[in-house]
């Protein structure tokens, strides 16, 4: 419904009203209006995305798209629930409250508890938006992110991803209101709701300055959150390839984790090994054309002819759109690293 759509409804509700009940009976017209009204101030609702177990403890609902679009309404990034003695605990409640709705509706078809937590990994829109949804549903449910990112997005980055959500999909999650988290998790944290322990791991910058990676202890499995993601190029803007080397290393080491479960993507055993070569060959490329003097095109016509690249560049989402971007990410931190 556009601007001047909502005004010629107006104008026609105000005529509306003047009518006495004896000439009409407004009831079905007002309803209608209502409804329209809610609509341009609110986006529609998101289609229910089932629920799929991936281990003992833990569901998803998988969103098979990369990045946000009109059609997808911001449904880009997956939801976790891990289900225990407790209740349900969420990691990431997606880009909207219309989708952390959807993602109530599904839990509670599945579950007969109530959220009893909701951890966000990081601060970009699409992991913590749903907040709003949760916030509304589960009264003082407690929220948790590392302080860094509780800081950013009481700073710039809320208003910032609430806007860039709306626009890249054309007001569908308009309506949405910024939830920041309030409990501030730090690295080696636990979290325990009865028969599971979640465990926090934090290895400094990596995907952002602030990334949680949530062990779910009892399934071996982790939730990577964007420091890794399958068959998608991530973001590294606020990132370092470096850091990310240094997390996976870490991740690998401290967690006995069989499943890497991403916030983009497949979860599986071989979702370090993916990112990890895709972004050394991107990575080492660069770095041996800062080494060799080369300039930042040359530096890419390398990246292109790495074998860890070119064998993953038509399976990767956003391969093609994004590339050029991470490669100049990667050539200025390999001359920062050169100094």
């Amino acid at each position: 419904m556009d601007r001047r759509h909502f005004l010629r409804t107006a104008a026609a509700f105000s005529a509306l009203t003047a009518l006495t009940a004896a000439e009409f009976a407004p009831w079905q017209a007002v309803s209608a209006f209502a409804r329209e009204v809610e609509e341009f101030v609110r986006g529609p609702k998101v289609k229910d995305h089932p629920l799929r177990q991936v281990s003992k403890h833990v569901w998803i609902i998988f969103s098979p798209d990369g990045f946000p679009t009109p059609e997808n309404q911001g449904m880009m990034c997956n939801i976790t629930f891990v289900n225990t003695a407790r209740g349900l605990v969420v990691v990431d409640s997606g880009a909207s409250v219309q989708i952390g709705e959807m993602a109530i509706r599904q839990a509670q078809k599945a579950f007969n508890k109530p959220v009893v937590a909701v951890i966000n990994t990081h601060y970009h829109g699409d992991h913590w938006l749903g907040n709003d949804a949760f916030a509304t549903a589960y009264k003082n449910v407690p929220i948790y992110a590392h302080p860094g990112t509780i800081r950013e997005i009481q700073g710039i980055q809320g208003n910032l991803w609430r806007t860039l959500l709306e626009q890249w999909t054309n007001q569908a999650t308009a309506g949405t209101r910024i939830v920041v988290p309030t409990q501030p998790l730090e690295h080696g944290n636990e979290l325990k709701f009865g028969d599971v322990t979640l465990r926090m791991h934090h290895y400094g910058k990596a995907h952002t300055p602030s990334d949680i990676c949530v062990e779910v202890v009892e399934d071996k499995l982790t939730c990577v959150g964007d420091v890794a993601m399958d068959r998608r190029i991530a973001n590294m803007d606020d990132g370092s390839y470096l850091g990310t080397f240094k997390t996976y290393d870490a991740l690998e080491k401290n967690t006995r984790s069989t499943i890497w479960l991403p916030g983009h993507g497949e979860p599986g055993p071989d979702v370090l090994k993916w990112n990890r070569e895709l972004f050394e060959g991107i990575y080492r490329s660069c770095e041996q054309a800062v080494k060799d003097g080369l300039p930042m095109d040359d530096a890419k016509a390398m990246v292109l002819k790495d074998p860890r690249v070119a064998s993953r560049a038509k399976d990767t989402k956003g391969f093609e759109t994004n590339l050029g971007k991470y490669v100049s990410l990667a050539y200025l931190e390999a001359e920062t690293a050169g100094f």
